[in-house]
């Protein structure tokens, strides 16, 4: 890769190309706040019941106490919406308590609209309701500090595979730079945020784009047993990982990331990664799958954040209020951290 860069370079050296035109056409590589995160409240009751909710705001303070520096905040806004696309004022109030309660307690937030499914069945109906979503909540933070971030869209998939999500992209990030013109916004490739997806991904030379990718890789470890992943997922058990053979496949796929991140200059965060804690997958076997993503991911400098703090995948175990050690310490190690020596 370093033999392309440099030649490259002494191809551009050389040419009458003037070198100030080349330096505005690569970004600047983009510092980004977001280190070790959970993702929050996706799937909690506070959003309809705020009398049913299980988060707390409590629960940004154990989460900053253990460790980690930022939560990606998971939203369904579509179903708030009115027939003429207006947010639920009840509800964008509920969202900025969420947002106020994470920055006091520490915590850097990441705003991740995460009607995914709906927006790559209905392309339209996602171009329309998208576009409202982030014209009315983008501007609420427009004077947020800078570990306030978007996501524009979770795990663009199926009819937005390709080039109409770069198109969609491009849209809803006109639509926030109005309001937010160094805003860091979060944008991932196609196929639920696919590793492979990344050079299909057309970018803008904006220098506050955070690259993220979701790995889950093998699936059928990480998702055996789940319901929600089709028959053949549902009926498998017994999958074990962790062999010489998982971690190199691991270390190679953080490695093809590494290397678009550096051709492309773009920073990456890992955006959800995580083994189904549901279907009787034993406790080492997940301990060992999560702390290796962990680790390939801080060896190359990416962010992350873990799928999830409650719900499923949990790294909080909400009827005993206190963290899933074996999960926790495989994220934020409580001594000496291993991962240095891998």
């Amino acid at each position: 890769m370093w033999k392309f860069v440099i030649s490259a370079a002494v191809a551009i050296t050389a040419s009458s190309v003037d070198a100030k035109v080349v330096q505005e056409r690569v970004p600047t590589m983009l510092q980004s706040p977001f280190h070790r995160g959970v993702n929050v409240l996706g799937y909690d009751p506070y959003w309809k019941d705020v009398t049913k909710r299980r988060f707390q705001w409590r629960h940004f303070t154990e989460i900053r106490k253990g460790g980690f520096d930022f939560v990606r905040l998971v939203l369904q806004a579509f179903r708030h919406m009115g027939p003429d696309n207006r947010l639920d004022p009840e509800w964008l109030s509920k969202l900025d308590d969420v947002v106020a309660h994470a920055r006091e307690a520490g915590l850097g937030i990441i705003i991740d609209e995460h009607d995914f499914d709906a927006c790559s069945t209905d392309v339209g109906m996602c171009r329309t309701r998208l576009s409202a979503f982030w014209q009315q909540v983008a501007p609420r933070f427009a004077k947020a500090p800078r570990n306030v971030a978007f996501e524009l869209l979770n795990e663009p998939h199926d009819k937005l595979n390709g080039d109409p999500w770069n198109e969609l992209f491009a849209q809803e990030l006109a639509i926030v730079r109005q309001t937010n013109p160094t805003r860091i916004v979060v944008v991932g490739p196609t196929h639920w945020n696919s590793l492979k997806d990344l050079p299909l991904l057309k970018l803008p030379n904006d220098p506050n784009l955070l690259v993220t990718f979701h790995y889950y890789e093998p699936f059928h470890f990480t998702h055996q047993g789940a319901t929600w992943v089709g028959p053949e997922i549902k009926a498998l058990h017994g999958i074990t990982w962790g062999s010489n053979a998982d971690r190199a496949a691991l270390r190679a796929d953080f490695n093809t990331v590494a290397a678009w991140s550096a051709a492309n200059h773009r920073p990456i965060l890992l955006g959800e990664f995580g083994a189904y804690d549901k279907s009787g997958t034993p406790m080492d076997l997940r301990v060992a799958y999560t702390s290796g993503v962990r680790c390939e991911a801080e060896r190359h400098g990416f962010g992350w954040a873990y799928w999830q703090f409650d719900s499923d995948f949990v790294a909080w175990d909400m009827a005993k209020d206190q963290w899933v050690q074996p999960i926790k310490d495989a994220l934020i190690p409580p001594g000496k951290d291993e991962c240095a020596g891998r």
